[in-house]
């Protein structure tokens, strides 16, 4: 593990443990988004800026903060139970 490259992405998966002596069927892999704001340090001046109408409609005033959220389970795409 020390070799390998480190991959950035806002989406992540993960799969919830499933006991062989659950009676369920398994959940399979479940998502969840990181808000842009982990990956910078410090908030450097002079950011761009929405209009006040747009931060208002998008939550946040700095482009580089807005995040547009893309639901991985509304596609259909993909087997909920893989």
């Amino acid at each position: 593990m020390k070799n390998q490259p480190k991959t950035f992405t806002k989406v992540k998966s993960y799969v919830p443990f499933h006991s062989s002596f659950d009676p369920c069927p398994p959940i399979g892999k479940k998502y969840y988004r990181t808000p842009p704001n982990l990956y910078l340090g410090f908030q450097p001046p002079n950011l761009k800026q929405f209009s006040p109408y747009e931060a208002l409609k998008k939550g946040t005033l700095w482009q580089f903060f807005y995040d547009y959220y893309e639901n991985p389970y509304e596609d259909g795409g993909g087997n909920r139970h893989e």
